[in-house]
């Protein structure tokens, strides 16, 4: 079962080898990559700050320095560019900033009639 905002584990597997702390690369050996990664994604996905992230994943603290270092070391770059390539779509997303509505969409004067604030038509 993928959770919301979880990766599934053909994504984990495309992304695994790229990340540190794992028993064959120098250093710390990391406790859970593939929970602190899901981590970060739940947070941006979401939208939340650091320190709304649910209990399960952790203390924010911790992850949100942990995010900082791989993002200095560009390893959020390579996980990017590998699932980018994840033909699905399932994480497409529109940035409103570049989305035009039509004048009307907004509440603007003029059409067949004019409105109150709650959009319905004035009694004539």
């Amino acid at each position: 079962m993928v959770r919301r905002y979880g990766l599934r584990d053909d994504q984990w597997e495309k992304i695994e080898g790229l990340l540190p702390g794992r028993d064959e690369t120098v250093g710390v050996t990391a406790k859970d990559n593939r929970l602190f990664v899901e981590a970060v994604f739940y947070r941006y996905r979401a939208g939340i700050p650091w320190r709304d992230l649910p209990e399960r994943f952790g203390d924010f603290r911790v992850i949100h320095t942990r995010h900082t270092r791989w993002s200095k070391r560009g390893i959020w770059k390579r996980v990017f560019e590998r699932l980018a390539n994840d033909p699905d779509n399932e994480y497409a997303m529109i940035d409103s900033t570049i989305v035009r509505a039509h004048q009307h969409s907004a509440g603007a004067k003029g059409g067949t009639g004019r409105r109150n604030a709650s959009g319905a038509a004035k009694a004539v």
